[in-house]
């Protein structure tokens, strides 16, 4: 395996630096258990806060047999957090997946996208119906997170390597969430949270607060724990939705490779210098060769993005036990959830993105470029361009999202040496986002001049018009009207017994499991008759509830005056109009047309349309076994675990009449899981470990969807998802260890290899119309006559597209963890460190998305005289987040490199029995914003703001 420099002398300072640490501790360690042993008297040290919970997680990690982390309850309530995937991303090769407001969604393992982990919650498999945050569409495995706050979970379990008795379908890694118990703390116990939460973005507070209540009696226990929050949010940003260039007009020469628009042929009106009508010489007013023009790359829609709105979360955890005897344990966990979002977005688009010559409503007569410059990426970087025209986007995100999961289990122990656990788990959820549109353009010819220059703020171009567009009164028409809406609803079901044979140094696991899964995604589209009430049928605005001559009256201007204020530079224009949305949804009557909106094939929010079922029979046998080897301790875990899934996939197939009908298609697929893992003591404080194991992720849910549908009228050309996508199996290697050296502390290192086999390639096939599963009835006229002409539908052949398993993917990586406390120097002062380097390489030359070659997280803690501070920096390196070709070009999106660094503070109160505490969370103290590029870094795709967040507050337990 590679690794560069870098790392190399990263890995030796660490292990020379450990050394040297370890020799001071050694002397201390002795010196303390010497003076405990001259003293029988000396009282015994309890160790809580910051370091309690990494020496529960220290202790997790060195008594574990499988690769994997732990962050236990005071670490959860001590990070600055806002939610469980915030706090996950402080274990070594976990990164996150964030919503444009910065806040963490998802969480990848090892590099691995969210799909490829597994998350279970107390042991048993959970889906969340939300689509992956504000421009989400997501369809696939991943699960939300952001949905759960810490206060509600005592311990958060990573395991990177599989064990047998584990829940298949993460080659990633399994997150498993510990929600908390009553006997986890035996007594009466109220924990209240009251916060503040500030962020700089808009200079409001909004209110934050959670209880957790328990209580213990006789073998009776019950947890009661309640959290939520309401926000305001603004988000300024930059997008594109791609780069592009532009066709010239016919014999002109060369064109680009994007042709996403048309520059003008002849002269527009109101164009200074030209005279309308009149041939216009391209290289001329350009100033660039026109093989130059042809190829220089602008934005598709350049925009400057303003979202701004409420969101509400609100979770809820009932717990009950019963623990009558040692021979038996019963308890019930219920976890409720649910989450509003409701959004206005404001993108006051460029339009470039299909401008050009047309008759429609729209066109443009095609832009006219001045002097323009490139650079060596065909990027312009400075420029005129006559005849711009601009439209407003008005999108309102409202969306819902609902989350309830009921898990009763049973520990049954009639002897020392025999164990059975047995649990049900059922889980729902639901979400409904409501997403029109009311979009408005400048006047075409209007004479709107663009100039154009490069490298604002965060590379951001810099678009200034030469009017103003916050004014209602510019002479706005109507661009499109759109009422369209998603439904998304996940059920999850379960029966798992599992039984161990043996005490806890040699036995043998055996168990049995059902689980299934289903997905229905539903779409919901009026725009067509909206349009034609509110427009006219081309939105040509001559008439309808508001034709154009009336539009002025439901604009107006923006209601914030400091936009980009956190950009740290020049963003362009920062004023635009803004719809006075209530008046408008009642002249148009939007709410009917929402209520009475058909189903239709494709969301907007981009997902597949359909149903997946999934039913999993699962088995395994595991064996632990702990005992001596050459003198030394060794412990082993290995087992066998074999699943089958049945699998339904339904998806809308539209007839010629118009009507939906379901086209449904059925598979199987089973398979052998091995896993082995051992870990050596060479000595008592040094463990080397090694696993190697074979594990599954299913297939992408958003690819499993049919959909079939012809690109043409002769029925010749078809496309479609693929139900018959295998799972992704990896064969997995890892090799590491750690030298624990004293209480919280170690140093440790792991080295992995994931061969990954099942990665999807879009490829083009020729089949027999008879096995893409449509009635020939249910196809249009023209397709049917074109069929018969080919010898009909039991001869006739149709060239398919659609995704297969052929790619191969390699993953290596090393990581590296010292945890260190630094008692010698300062009682209470302690540091976290860890790292993690991935190298990958596929046999199609594309990359997994979202692997950042390096990322690291640093801590930094103090914790004594009633006063905790921790300082928390994490960094990514960028990513590929999109593979080339995008928009046409062969440029990749890549997700820049970002550190965040977060801060968290406490003081407890030497009064009220040192029951109350102060806190204070910081998060994204630098200010950084999120960044995707369009391959390079004057091109940016998209520039969000999160801000910087300030939680203030106090928890007080009693």
């Amino acid at each position: 395996m590679a690794y560069s420099k870098n790392w190399k002398a990263l890995l030796t300072t660490t292990a020379l630096a450990g050394s040297a640490l370890l020799g001071m501790m050694s002397m201390q360690a002795y010196a303390q258990t010497a003076s405990a042993g001259d003293d029988p008297a000396l009282e015994e040290i309890t160790v809580t806060g910051i370091r309690r919970s990494l020496l529960d997680a220290t202790e997790q990690k060195r008594n574990s047999v499988a690769f994997g982390d732990s962050i236990f309850a005071e670490d959860i309530g001590k990070l600055p957090a806002t939610n469980l995937a915030e706090t996950l991303n402080r274990i070594p090769g976990v990164n996150l997946n964030r919503d444009i407001d910065g806040e963490g969604v998802q969480v990848s393992i090892r590099g691995l996208g969210p799909s490829f982990s597994k998350v279970l919650l107390n042991n048993t498999q959970i889906a969340v119906a939300s689509d992956g945050g504000t421009n989400g569409g997501n369809a696939n495995r991943e699960v939300d997170l952001d949905l759960f706050p810490s206060e509600l979970f005592t311990r958060l379990d990573v395991e990177k390597t599989p064990v047998s008795s584990t829940l298949e379908g993460g080659i990633a890694g399994t997150v498993n969430l510990h929600s908390a118990r009553p006997f986890d703390n035996e007594g009466t116990h109220v924990t209240l949270i009251g916060q503040g939460q500030y962020t700089n973005a808009d200079g409001e507070v909004s209110p934050r607060g959670a209880m957790v209540a328990s209580h213990t009696w006789g073998p009776f226990g019950i947890l009661v724990g309640v959290s939520g929050v309401k926000t305001t949010t603004r988000i300024d940003g930059f997008e594109t939705i791609g780069w592009t260039d532009g066709n010239l007009p016919a014999g002109s020469g060369d064109v680009g490779t994007g042709n996403g628009f048309v520059y003008a042929s002849t002269a527009p009106r109101n164009v200074a210098g030209l005279t309308a009508g009149q041939p216009v010489n391209l290289a001329q007013t350009s100033g660039l060769t026109l093989p130059q023009l042809g190829s220089a790359q602008i934005p598709r829609l350049g925009r400057n993005s303003y979202t701004f709105g409420d969101r509400s979360r609100v979770s809820s955890l009932l717990s009950l036990e019963y623990r009558p005897s040692d021979e038996w344990h019963f308890a019930i966990d219920g976890l409720w959830a649910q989450s509003d979002r409701d959004y206005q977005r404001l993108n006051m688009n460029w339009y470039v993105r299909n401008s050009g010559p047309g008759t429609s409503p729209t066109s443009t007569g095609g832009m006219v470029p001045f002097n323009l410059t490139v650079d060596s990426n065909n990027v312009v970087t400075q420029g005129t361009f006559a005849n711009s025209s601009f439209f407003l986007e008005n999108d309102i995100f409202n969306q819902h999202t609902e989350f309830y999961n009921i898990n009763p289990t049973l520990t049954w122990k009639p002897s020392k040496d025999f164990k059975v656990d047995a649990q049900v788990n059922y889980g729902h959820s639901t979400f409904f986002r409501e997403q029109p549109q009311f979009d408005v353009q400048t006047p075409a010819q209007s004479g709107l001049v663009v100039n154009y220059q490069a490298n604002g703020a965060n590379g951001q171009p810099i678009i200034m018009p030469n009017r103003d567009l916050n004014d209602p009164n510019l002479g706005w028409k109507w661009y499109r009207v759109n009422v369209q809406n998603v439904y998304r609803e996940t059920t999850t079901r379960g029966a798992h017994i599992d039984t161990q044979y043996g005490d806890d140094n040699v036995n043998l696991k055996v168990g049995g499991a059902y689980d299934m899964a289903s997905r229905i995604i539903r779409a919901y589209d009026n725009s067509t008759a909206f349009q034609t009430s509110v427009c006219g049928a081309t939105c040509d605005g001559l008439s309808g509830s508001v034709p154009n001559s009336q539009i002025g009256q439901y604009l107006q201007p923006m209601n914030i005056s400091d936009f980009g204020h956190l950009a740290g530079g020049n963003v362009g224009y920062t004023q635009w109009i803004m719809t006075n949305l209530s008046a408008l949804e009642k002249a148009t009557n939007y709410d009917y047309y929402k209520q009475t909106a058909p189903q239709t094939r494709s969301a907007v929010t981009g997902g597949s349309v359909g149903n997946i079922s999934e039913k999993t029979f699962g088995g395994y046998a595991e064996a632990n076994a702990k005992d001596t080897l050459l003198g030394h301790d060794v412990a082993i875990n290995m087992g066998l675990r074999y699943f089958h899934t049945d699998q339904t996939v339904t998806s809308p197939l539209q007839t010629a009449s118009g009507a939906l009908i379901d086209q449904t298609l059925n598979t199987g697929y089973s398979d052998v899981l091995p896993s082995a893992n051992v870990v050596y003591s060479l000595t008592d404080d040094i463990k080397l470990r090694a696993s190697a194991s074979r594990s599954i992720t299913r297939a992408d849910a958003s690819q499993l969807l049919p959909g079939t549908t012809f690109s043409d009228i002769s029925a010749q050309v078809a496309s479609a998802g693929n139900p018959n996508l295998k799972p992704y199996t990896s064969n997995n290697i890892d090799i590491g260890g750690e030298w624990y050296t004293g209480g919280l502390g170690y140093i440790g290192a792991a080295l992995f290899r994931k061969d990954i086999d099942g990665f999807t390639v879009t490829t083009q096939s020729t089949v027999p119309f008879t096995s893409l599963g449509i009635n020939f009835s249910d196809l249009q006229t023209s397709q049917q006559q074109a069929l018969l002409l080919r010898g009909g539908p039991n001869v006739a052949t149709v060239t398919l597209t659609q995704p297969v398993n052929l790619s191969k993917l390699l993953l290596q990586g090393i990581e590296l963890t010292w945890v260190q406390p630094l008692d010698f120097i300062v009682e209470g002062l302690g540091f976290s460190a860890n790292g993690t380097h991935i190298e990958q390489s596929s046999s199609s030359g594309l990359f997994a998305t979202g692997i950042s070659p390096y990322s690291y997280n640093l801590q930094a803690y103090y914790e004594g005289h009633g006063v905790s501070v921790s300082v928390n920096y994490v960094w990514n390196d960028s990513s590929t987040a999109a593979n080339a070709p995008q928009s046409n070009i062969n440029e990749a999106l890549i997700s820049e490199a970002r550190g965040q660094l977060d801060l968290s503070m406490g003081y407890q109160l030497p009064f009220f029995n040192d029951s109350v505490r102060l806190t204070v969370d910081a998060l994204n103290v630098t200010n950084e914003p999120l960044v995707t590029d369009f391959g390079h870094s004057n091109s940016p795709y998209s520039i969000y703001y999160p801000g910087v967040q300030v939680i203030f507050g106090a928890r007080a337990k009693f």
